[in-house]
């Protein structure tokens, strides 16, 4: 239990990346807030039936109003935020020549500035409480580049560089930020993106392929590198990108 008595907010916690890491900090002993633009209300009850502490809240994280809302929730539930995990996304499968402006301003809203917003409400929080921990999902296209991808790569860059900032300007503040790079993973995001290709067969093997282990990550596979970050047991880590690619950088 290396939550135990600590809350903790998750976003995009209705499927993939975010719901594995809301299910298991929950099972590490956290009060967690599932928030997303989709209901998290089935889930958060499945966590409530096996003992967690668990609550839905409805929020678009490029929202400004949505986002207060939300730590205003977990303020008056829990009267702090421990962690939060910035894990709420959206995928384009594009050169840039090939997004438009609407596209691109809604990859930066979400990606980038749905982080930028929760960061800024919850460092606000955890200055005052004196310690908080931040884990921010960026991606392996953070640190290398790819085909098709533009602007999902600058949206990702930009959350490891705001990651970096933060963390220089508030670890002496008792706050640790960090960020996890996780490569492909087999969530609903990454179907919608192969969907998107002339070939999503070949689309999805040739993915696979680029991995040293030759597969996709699981979910749960990138929720443990979250716990890690967000426990004690990283406590001399910061300001770091902790990339878990199955090896596709690697190379």
């Amino acid at each position: 239990m290396r939550l135990a008595g600590r809350s903790a907010i998750v976003t995009g916690a209705a499927s993939g990346i975010g719901l594995a890491t809301a299910r298991l900090l929950a099972a590490e002993g956290a009060a967690v807030i599932l928030a997303d633009v989709a209901d998290c209300g089935p889930e958060a009850t499945a966590l409530v039936r096996t003992g967690a502490a668990a609550r839905a809240v409805t929020c678009d994280v490029s929202r400004e109003d949505h986002v207060r809302r939300l730590f205003a929730i977990s303020r008056q539930d829990r009267g702090r935020v421990d962690v939060l995990v910035n894990a709420a996304g959206i995928g384009l499968q594009r050169t840039v020549v090939d997004t438009t402006l609407g596209e691109w301003r809604r990859l930066v809203d979400v990606n980038l500035g749905g982080a930028f917003l929760c960061c800024r409400e919850a460092v606000a929080l955890m200055r005052a409480q004196g310690s908080g921990v931040i884990v921010n999902v960026a991606s392996e296209l953070a640190v290398v580049g790819a085909p098709e991808c533009a602007a999902y790569a600058a949206t990702k860059g930009g959350v490891l560089q705001l990651t970096r900032a933060m963390a220089a300007d508030h670890t002496r503040e008792g706050i640790r930020i960090n960020a996890v790079c996780p490569g492909p993973v087999d969530t609903p995001l990454l179907d919608d993106m192969i969907a998107a290709t002339p070939d999503p067969e070949a689309e999805r093997r040739d993915i696979m392929e680029s991995a040293l282990l030759g597969r996709l990550g699981r979910p749960e596979e990138i929720a443990h590198a979250i716990l890690f970050l967000a426990s004690d047991d990283s406590s001399y880590v910061v300001g770091t990108a902790l990339v878990v690619d199955g090896g596709v950088t690697a190379v």
